[in-house]
């Protein structure tokens, strides 16, 4: 009688769901699903940096390349793992959004030097990042709801001039060492090129068969309309070789700023975070044990990924949470169909012709996809802030202080110009700047001194009325008479009864 291989973990315990071995195939077929589904994520943020940097279409390839390289390597070991490294859970690792925008102003009009002094920043901030996983649980009580949900949301909200630069184009050009106006700026043949992409994506988002494939689909729809029109062309393709290990440091070697440091070590602590609540929710969804050792050895392969990212011009890796959702959607609860994902994602970042056919997608198209993509980020932001408590706390000042702060550079981005360059540096990254004031500020009101103090009109939020028995109150304490808004005097002996 033939028995089925072994799912027993390595550590002895019980055999575990998400050690469940399905076969080649399905392992295969499941395996390309979850790498679809994060597939525009993974090659967006290469992309993003590199026309901030300035890159052409073959760097830029190479950055979709390494993107991909380190993406794979960093599934690989999260889900298989190693002694002390990988939570072992069917997670995908990708190119973590968190950093985007932090990275740009990093990046500056700085160019390639631009690029290394974010991968000096990254070394530091990921080792940074390994050193203080055993101790984390002390730094994530700086990161509750309130403060996760309002750097997400900015996060969102400041990448949204990146989508509409995608498709206006700059405004200006180079031409013989000159400036001139570009006559190709918000050109209606782009305009229209995104707002296509961007029905394809929101319709493929009806459609529940695709529906988790709706930005990829946008993204290839959108470029084979391009090419049909004159608007594109694969010319980096034939540039590019079919096979090739990525170069380490192949924009050079790694600058090192204090600022741009500072700025990365708050993008890294964010990370962190994500990755804890990612491990966390998809062992609900395995129905699997998850304990703190387990979440310590998910982060530290986080890190180590990240810290491994810039020697092969990559960036911080993070768990994708839209993976999680598909666990749950799924029900493929095995960690060896997301391993297999992961060596899809390893081949074809050592394809660099591969990675040139999506570097040539045109920035209309990004574009398009971008507003949803970015809005998405936005939305899931907000979706944290509804879990927060505003009734009888200073949550709402929170809030409203970190977003605005965070969306001071976006609205005017000189703002920070005359500060010393640490600073502006730190503060010119919406989400550096969204992070610093709400841990500040939730450390003011909600952790520091004794007792709570009573929440200020703002922090209170609109008035909320509670109908009782022959009078009305509102949240502020304020009574109602039974039949108008007017304010009444609670004579002694009203019976006041809610209902």
């Amino acid at each position: 009688m033939s028995t089925a291989p072994s799912t027993e973990p390595s550590t002895g315990h019980a055999r575990r769901p998400e050690d469940e071995r399905l076969g080649l195939g399905p392992t295969v077929g499941y395996g390309v699903q979850h790498i679809l589904a994060m597939f525009g994520g993974v090659i967006a943020v290469p992309i993003i940096i590199g026309g901030a940097a300035g890159l052409d279409p073959v760097q830029s390839a190479v950055l979709v390349a390494c993107g991909l390289f380190v993406s794979g390597l960093a599934t690989l070991l999260q889900t298989l793992g190693l002694p002390f490294f990988g939570s072992q859970l069917p997670l995908v690792q990708g190119t973590s959004f968190a950093s985007v925008s932090t990275m740009i102003a990093i990046v500056g009009d700085d160019g390639t030097d631009g690029l290394r002094t974010v991968y000096g920043a990254v070394l530091v901030a990921a080792l940074v990042g390994l050193l203080i996983t055993p101790f984390f649980a002390k730094v994530v009580r700086l990161f509750p709801p309130v403060v996760t949900g309002s750097i997400i949301t900015v996060i969102g909200l400041s990448l949204m001039p990146v989508a509409t630069g995608w498709i206006t184009g700059r405004e200006t050009v180079t031409v013989a060492g000159a400036t001139v106006p570009n006559p190709a700026f918000a050109s209606l043949p782009n305009i229209a090129l995104a707002a296509f992409t961007f029905l394809v994506v929101i319709v493929a988002s009806r459609i529940r068969a695709v529906s988790r494939l709706s930005v990829l689909l946008g993204l290839v729809v959108g470029t084979v309309v391009a090419l049909a029109l004159g608007l594109s062309g694969f010319s980096a393709v034939g540039r590019s070789s079919v096979l090739a290990l990525p170069t380490p440091f192949a924009f050079g070697a790694p600058l090192f700023e204090i600022g741009a440091i500072v700025s990365m070590v708050i993008v890294v602590l964010v990370i962190m975070v994500e990755t804890t609540a990612d491990i966390l929710a998809v062992g609900e969804v395995v129905e699997t044990e998850v304990d703190s050792r387990r979440v310590g050895d998910g982060l530290r392969a986080d890190m180590a990924a990240s810290l491994l990212a810039p020697v092969f011009n990559s960036f911080p890796a993070t768990a994708f949470a839209q993976n999680v959702g598909l666990v749950a959607l799924t029900g493929i609860r095995s960690r060896f169909a997301v391993a297999a994902g992961g060596a899809l994602l390893l081949l074809l970042g050592l394809s660099p012709i591969a990675s040139a056919v999506f570097s040539a997608i045109p920035q209309p198209v990004l574009g398009g996809a971008g507003i949803v993509l970015f809005g998405t980020v936005a939305a899931s932001g907000i979706r944290t802030l509804a879990t927060v408590e505003y009734r009888n706390t200073n949550n709402m000042v929170i809030v409203a202080a970190s977003v605005a702060f965070g969306l001071v550079p976006v609205v005017s981005p000189d703002f920070w110009e005359n500060f010393p360059a640490w600073f502006s540096t730190i503060f010119h990254s919406g989400i550096s700047s969204a992070a610093i004031v709400a841990v500040l500020l939730n450390l003011f009101f909600n952790v520091l001194g004794a007792g709570r103090p009573a929440p200020s009109i703002v922090a209170a939020g609109p008035p909320v009325l509670v109908q009782t028995g022959e009078i009305r109150i509102l949240s502020s304490g304020e009574v109602l008479g039974p039949d108008s808004y007017e304010p009444v005097e609670a004579k002694p002996g009203t019976r006041v009864r809610e209902e």
